[in-house]
């Protein structure tokens, strides 16, 4: 199968070169996927997205009308693929459903523990031989409460990491894990009651026009004041003027996170010499006490061949003529 893969990376690309062990013809291009490139995709079966790509109504018309019969994600999320049309015009699409929740989790975590204890400013003064430990305090995790919005398989590795520090752990998801309450001692609540309760909150849910802008004035107002708040999952699922004003005010008392709502052409690259013309990723980026990683959570070995193997994996079930399981476009034709 000849497959064109779209805003390719250079960290990425051994991987998925040594999963496809020279089956399919792999073509890579560091351009992202819309509706003014995907012309490049004329005389390809197939092509392989990321999340930064854009594969709207009229871009999967394009794609249609170029030849292409498989879209390939490489990643869990699929808020940038128009399913619909997508099946519509019998252009099948799957994704990595589960490429390593842990990753993502521990990462979260390694948010949580940098902003708590002020490590990135810890370590600034030490690199400038300044072992002034003034205003660097925070707080023991254990015995704390801590708010999991979405427990889901990245969620469930949350809530099993910090119950291992000795945290009581909330959960709110709509559908309610058994196993996580029996073994971890999870207790699900409403989501005004988690935030009412929280000395931190870590948010693993998917974006969707429930969880979009999820996080915004009205639900931080029922935050506990200065909660620290984690997002490792979508960045539209915080509304982030709300998020800088809750900064502002000090109602949040710490920002992590590794996506942002308007990371679209900004993540991914370097610009450093010309700055985003973006005030609110400045605001946040100015403040000492936002930490913020550039859709870096992902970014492990163990990951990275997932991603890899179930892409290929997708490419493979589809050239044999057959199903893969991680097929969106089925699931949308079921419901």
């Amino acid at each position: 199968m000849k497959v064109l893969v779209f805003s390719s990376k250079d960290f990425e690309i051994p991987y998925l070169e040594y999963a496809n062990n020279k089956k399919h013809k792999l073509f890579f291009i560091k351009e992202a996927l819309s509706s003014k490139t995907a012309m490049k995709a004329v005389g390809y079966d197939a092509i392989s997205i990321f999340s930064s790509d854009e594969a709207c109504f009229v871009t999967i018309e394009k794609l249609r009308d170029f030849g292409v019969k498989y879209i390939t994600l490489r990643s869990v999320g699929y808020d940038n693929v128009n399913i619909k049309t997508a099946t519509k015009l019998k252009i099948r699409v799957a994704n990595v459903p589960g490429y390593s929740p842990n990753a993502i989790a521990e990462h979260a975590v390694g948010l949580l523990l940098a902003l708590n204890r002020k490590l990135i400013e810890s370590n600034l003064r030490v690199k400038h031989f300044n072992f002034n430990l003034n205003n660097l305090i925070g707080f023991d995790l254990n015995a704390k409460t801590v708010g999991i919005i979405g427990t889901g398989k990245i969620g469930a590795v949350m809530i099993k990491i910090m119950n291992g520090f000795g945290c009581c752990v909330l959960g709110y998801d709509i559908e309610q894990n058994a196993e996580l309450v029996a073994n971890y001692n999870l207790r699900y609540t409403t989501l005004k009651e988690l935030c009412a309760l929280a000395d931190v909150i870590s948010i693993h849910v998917p974006l969707n026009t429930d969880t979009h802008q999820l996080i915004n004035k009205e639900l931080i107002s029922e935050m506990k004041q200065g909660v620290i708040l984690i997002n490792t999952a979508r960045g539209a699922v915080i509304k982030t003027e709300d998020v800088l004003e809750g900064l502002k005010n000090g109602k949040i008392g710490a920002l992590g996170i590794d996506v942002y709502e308007k990371e679209k052409g900004v993540f991914f690259s370097d610009h450093s010499v010309n700055i985003p013309d973006d005030n609110l990723l400045i605001a946040l980026n100015a403040r000492p006490n936002v930490l913020i990683t550039g859709h870096h959570a992902f970014l492990t070995d163990e990951a990275l061949t997932n991603i890899a193997e179930t892409t290929i994996y997708n490419l493979d079930c589809w050239e044999a003529g057959k199903e893969t399981e991680n097929e969106l476009t089925k699931k949308e034709n079921t419901a």
